[in-house]
Protein backbone atom coordinates (compact mmCIF):
# COMPACT_ATOMS: atom_id res chain seq x y z
CA UNK A 1 0.00 0.00 0.00
CA UNK A 2 1.40 3.41 -0.91
CA UNK A 3 1.91 6.18 1.62
CA UNK A 4 -0.84 8.29 0.09
CA UNK A 5 -3.39 5.48 0.27
CA UNK A 6 -2.39 4.79 3.85
CA UNK A 7 -2.89 8.45 4.77
CA UNK A 8 -6.25 8.55 2.99
CA UNK A 9 -7.35 5.51 4.96
CA UNK A 10 -6.31 6.90 8.34
CA UNK A 11 -7.73 10.36 7.64
CA UNK A 12 -6.43 13.78 8.57
CA UNK A 13 -7.88 15.06 11.82
CA UNK A 14 -8.01 18.88 11.87
CA UNK A 15 -8.59 20.94 15.01
CA UNK A 16 -9.25 24.67 14.86
CA UNK A 17 -8.85 27.46 17.37
CA UNK A 18 -10.15 30.98 16.82
CA UNK A 19 -11.91 32.40 13.77
CA UNK A 20 -10.36 30.14 11.14
CA UNK A 21 -11.73 31.13 7.69
CA UNK A 22 -14.21 28.93 5.86
CA UNK A 23 -12.59 26.32 3.63
CA UNK A 24 -9.30 26.26 5.56
CA UNK A 25 -9.96 22.84 7.11
CA UNK A 26 -10.53 21.13 3.76
CA UNK A 27 -7.61 23.02 2.25
CA UNK A 28 -5.35 21.81 5.07
CA UNK A 29 -6.42 18.19 4.56
CA UNK A 30 -5.69 18.45 0.83
CA UNK A 31 -2.24 19.99 1.34
CA UNK A 32 -1.18 17.59 4.08
CA UNK A 33 -2.27 14.58 2.03
CA UNK A 34 -0.21 15.95 -0.87
CA UNK A 35 2.81 16.20 1.45
CA UNK A 36 2.34 12.53 2.35
CA UNK A 37 2.27 11.44 -1.29
CA UNK A 38 5.85 10.17 -1.31
CA UNK A 39 5.79 8.43 2.08
CA UNK A 40 6.29 4.71 1.51
CA UNK A 41 5.84 3.58 5.13
CA UNK A 42 2.42 3.24 6.80
CA UNK A 43 1.00 6.52 8.09
CA UNK A 44 -0.76 5.65 11.34
CA UNK A 45 -2.17 9.03 12.34
CA UNK A 46 -2.25 12.64 11.13
CA UNK A 47 -3.10 15.53 13.44
CA UNK A 48 -3.38 19.12 12.18
CA UNK A 49 -4.05 22.22 14.28
CA UNK A 50 -5.02 25.57 12.76
CA UNK A 51 -4.99 28.59 15.07
CA UNK A 52 -6.20 32.07 14.15
CA UNK A 53 -5.13 34.69 16.69
CA UNK A 54 -6.75 38.08 17.01
CA UNK A 55 -3.55 40.07 17.57
CA UNK A 56 -0.14 38.96 16.34
CA UNK A 57 2.44 39.87 13.71
CA UNK A 58 1.54 36.63 11.93
CA UNK A 59 -1.81 35.62 13.42
CA UNK A 60 -2.31 32.39 11.46
CA UNK A 61 -0.42 29.31 12.65
CA UNK A 62 -0.59 25.76 11.29
CA UNK A 63 0.88 22.66 12.88
CA UNK A 64 0.95 19.02 11.76
CA UNK A 65 2.10 15.87 13.53
CA UNK A 66 2.33 12.74 11.39
CA UNK A 67 2.89 9.26 12.84
CA UNK A 68 4.95 7.44 10.20
CA UNK A 69 5.05 3.80 11.26
CA UNK A 70 5.58 4.77 14.91
CA UNK A 71 7.91 7.71 14.27
CA UNK A 72 6.37 11.16 14.84
CA UNK A 73 7.25 13.91 12.38
CA UNK A 74 6.15 17.47 13.13
CA UNK A 75 6.01 20.85 11.35
CA UNK A 76 4.90 24.24 12.69
CA UNK A 77 4.63 27.56 10.79
CA UNK A 78 3.09 31.02 11.05
CA UNK A 79 1.88 33.44 8.37
CA UNK A 80 -0.28 36.50 7.76
CA UNK A 81 -3.24 34.45 6.46
CA UNK A 82 -4.38 30.92 7.19
CA UNK A 83 -4.20 29.76 3.58
CA UNK A 84 -0.61 31.02 3.34
CA UNK A 85 0.18 29.21 6.59
CA UNK A 86 -1.21 25.95 5.18
CA UNK A 87 0.90 26.31 2.03
CA UNK A 88 3.99 26.85 4.17
CA UNK A 89 3.02 23.88 6.35
CA UNK A 90 2.95 21.61 3.30
CA UNK A 91 6.40 22.83 2.24
CA UNK A 92 7.91 22.35 5.67
CA UNK A 93 6.25 18.99 6.27
CA UNK A 94 7.67 17.67 2.98
CA UNK A 95 11.14 18.71 4.19
CA UNK A 96 10.65 17.13 7.64
CA UNK A 97 9.45 13.86 6.12
CA UNK A 98 12.38 13.76 3.69
CA UNK A 99 14.85 14.30 6.52
CA UNK A 100 13.20 11.58 8.60
CA UNK A 101 13.53 9.17 5.66
CA UNK A 102 17.22 9.97 5.29
CA UNK A 103 17.99 9.37 8.96
CA UNK A 104 15.59 6.47 9.56
CA UNK A 105 15.10 4.99 13.02
CA UNK A 106 12.38 5.80 15.53
CA UNK A 107 11.98 9.03 17.40
CA UNK A 108 11.80 9.08 21.17
CA UNK A 109 8.64 11.15 21.45
CA UNK A 110 9.55 13.32 24.41
CA UNK A 111 11.03 16.58 23.15
CA UNK A 112 9.63 20.02 23.83
CA UNK A 113 9.35 23.08 21.69
CA UNK A 114 9.52 26.69 22.69
CA UNK A 115 9.40 30.18 21.28
CA UNK A 116 12.96 30.48 19.99
CA UNK A 117 13.53 31.94 16.55
CA UNK A 118 15.61 29.54 14.46
CA UNK A 119 17.77 30.92 11.70
CA UNK A 120 17.41 30.13 8.02
CA UNK A 121 19.13 27.11 6.60
CA UNK A 122 17.30 24.06 7.94
CA UNK A 123 15.41 22.43 5.09
CA UNK A 124 14.37 25.80 3.71
CA UNK A 125 12.95 27.09 6.98
CA UNK A 126 12.77 30.88 7.16
CA UNK A 127 12.70 32.71 10.49
CA UNK A 128 9.92 35.02 9.32
CA UNK A 129 7.63 31.99 9.04
CA UNK A 130 8.32 30.61 12.49
CA UNK A 131 5.82 31.29 15.30
CA UNK A 132 7.03 34.01 17.66
CA UNK A 133 6.40 33.94 21.36
CA UNK A 134 4.22 36.45 23.13
CA UNK A 135 6.20 38.92 25.21
CA UNK A 136 5.05 39.16 28.83
CA UNK A 137 6.53 41.35 31.57
CA UNK A 138 9.02 39.34 33.62
CA UNK A 139 6.88 39.68 36.74
CA UNK A 140 3.92 38.01 35.04
CA UNK A 141 5.75 34.95 33.72
CA UNK A 142 5.10 31.64 35.44
CA UNK A 143 6.12 28.01 34.98
CA UNK A 144 2.82 26.78 33.54
CA UNK A 145 3.97 23.41 32.26
CA UNK A 146 6.26 20.86 33.91
CA UNK A 147 7.07 17.67 32.04
CA UNK A 148 9.04 14.81 33.58
CA UNK A 149 9.95 11.64 31.68
CA UNK A 150 12.62 9.02 31.19
CA UNK A 151 15.16 10.40 28.74
CA UNK A 152 16.05 8.39 25.66
CA UNK A 153 19.58 6.94 25.66
CA UNK A 154 21.10 7.93 22.31
CA UNK A 155 24.04 9.54 20.58
CA UNK A 156 24.11 13.31 19.98
CA UNK A 157 23.74 12.61 16.24
CA UNK A 158 20.56 10.58 16.83
CA UNK A 159 19.25 13.33 19.11
CA UNK A 160 19.74 15.89 16.32
CA UNK A 161 17.79 13.65 13.93
CA UNK A 162 14.91 13.52 16.44
CA UNK A 163 15.07 17.28 16.99
CA UNK A 164 14.78 17.94 13.26
CA UNK A 165 12.05 15.33 12.68
CA UNK A 166 9.95 17.00 15.38
CA UNK A 167 10.80 20.55 14.25
CA UNK A 168 11.83 21.47 17.79
CA UNK A 169 14.50 23.93 18.90
CA UNK A 170 16.11 21.62 21.47
CA UNK A 171 16.05 17.95 22.45
CA UNK A 172 16.89 16.52 25.89
CA UNK A 173 18.41 13.04 26.09
CA UNK A 174 20.83 10.77 27.94
CA UNK A 175 24.19 10.46 26.21
CA UNK A 176 24.68 6.86 25.14
CA UNK A 177 28.41 6.80 25.89
CA UNK A 178 28.73 8.82 29.11
CA UNK A 179 25.28 8.09 30.56
CA UNK A 180 24.93 11.80 31.43
CA UNK A 181 21.98 14.10 30.79
CA UNK A 182 22.50 16.25 27.70
CA UNK A 183 20.76 18.54 25.23
CA UNK A 184 21.20 19.28 21.53
CA UNK A 185 19.97 22.57 20.13
CA UNK A 186 20.10 24.74 17.06
CA UNK A 187 23.13 26.99 17.04
CA UNK A 188 22.22 30.69 17.45
CA UNK A 189 25.04 31.60 15.06
CA UNK A 190 24.04 29.01 12.48
CA UNK A 191 26.19 29.10 9.39
CA UNK A 192 29.36 30.00 11.25
CA UNK A 193 31.94 27.42 10.20
CA UNK A 194 29.06 25.23 9.03
CA UNK A 195 27.85 24.51 12.57
CA UNK A 196 24.07 24.00 12.71
CA UNK A 197 23.66 22.30 16.08
CA UNK A 198 25.48 22.16 19.39
CA UNK A 199 25.42 19.68 22.23
CA UNK A 200 25.82 20.42 25.94
CA UNK A 201 26.16 17.70 28.57
CA UNK A 202 26.73 17.17 32.27
CA UNK A 203 29.59 14.87 31.30
CA UNK A 204 32.09 14.30 28.50
CA UNK A 205 30.77 14.29 24.94
CA UNK A 206 31.98 12.00 22.18
CA UNK A 207 30.87 12.89 18.67
CA UNK A 208 30.70 10.18 16.06
CA UNK A 209 33.27 9.90 13.30
CA UNK A 210 32.29 11.85 10.23
CA UNK A 211 30.06 14.30 12.12
CA UNK A 212 31.93 17.20 10.51
CA UNK A 213 31.07 20.79 11.28
CA UNK A 214 27.32 20.27 11.42
CA UNK A 215 27.39 19.37 15.13
CA UNK A 216 29.77 20.81 17.72
CA UNK A 217 30.19 20.71 21.49
CA UNK A 218 29.03 23.82 23.32
CA UNK A 219 31.78 25.86 24.95
CA UNK A 220 29.42 27.32 27.57
CA UNK A 221 29.64 25.65 31.02
CA UNK A 222 26.44 24.07 32.31
CA UNK A 223 25.35 26.07 35.40
CA UNK A 224 24.40 24.38 38.67
CA UNK A 225 21.35 26.23 40.04
CA UNK A 226 17.90 25.61 41.43
CA UNK A 227 14.77 26.32 39.39
CA UNK A 228 14.53 29.87 40.73
CA UNK A 229 18.13 30.44 39.67
CA UNK A 230 17.35 29.08 36.20
CA UNK A 231 14.40 31.49 35.91
CA UNK A 232 16.66 34.40 36.83
CA UNK A 233 19.31 33.24 34.37
CA UNK A 234 16.74 32.97 31.58
CA UNK A 235 15.45 36.46 32.38
CA UNK A 236 18.89 38.06 32.46
CA UNK A 237 20.36 36.38 29.38
CA UNK A 238 17.32 36.61 27.11
CA UNK A 239 18.16 33.14 25.79
CA UNK A 240 15.34 30.93 24.46
CA UNK A 241 16.15 28.24 27.03
CA UNK A 242 18.58 27.31 29.80
CA UNK A 243 20.04 23.83 30.27
CA UNK A 244 21.15 23.46 33.89
CA UNK A 245 22.19 20.95 36.54
CA UNK A 246 19.54 21.05 39.24
CA UNK A 247 21.25 21.83 42.55
CA UNK A 248 19.00 19.39 44.44
CA UNK A 249 18.69 16.41 42.09
CA UNK A 250 22.01 16.88 40.21
CA UNK A 251 20.16 16.02 37.00
CA UNK A 252 20.08 17.96 33.75
CA UNK A 253 16.94 20.08 33.29
CA UNK A 254 15.68 22.63 30.76
CA UNK A 255 13.73 25.81 31.47
CA UNK A 256 12.37 27.37 28.28
CA UNK A 257 10.18 30.14 26.91
CA UNK A 258 6.75 29.03 25.72
CA UNK A 259 4.88 30.67 22.86
CA UNK A 260 2.35 32.10 25.30
CA UNK A 261 5.08 34.07 27.05
CA UNK A 262 5.30 31.85 30.14
CA UNK A 263 7.87 29.19 31.01
CA UNK A 264 8.01 25.43 30.59
CA UNK A 265 10.22 23.09 32.63
CA UNK A 266 11.56 19.67 31.59
CA UNK A 267 13.05 17.36 34.22
CA UNK A 268 14.22 13.74 33.90
CA UNK A 269 12.21 11.10 35.73
CA UNK A 270 14.18 9.70 38.65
Amino acid sequence: MSGSKTSEAVGVHVRIRGRVPDGAEDYAREKVLAALGHVSEPVLAVQVKLTQATTAVRPATAQAVVDVNGRPVRAHVAASTMFEAVDLLQERLVARLARARRHGGRASHHGAHHGARPHAGWDGARPEHRPHRQELPAGERRIVRHKSFALARQTPEAAVADLEAMDYDFWVFTDLVSGCDAVVHRDPGAGTAGVRHRVASLGPVTLGWGTGDGLAVSTEPVPTVDVAGAVERLRLTGLPFVFFRDAATRRGCVLYHRYDGHYGLITPAR
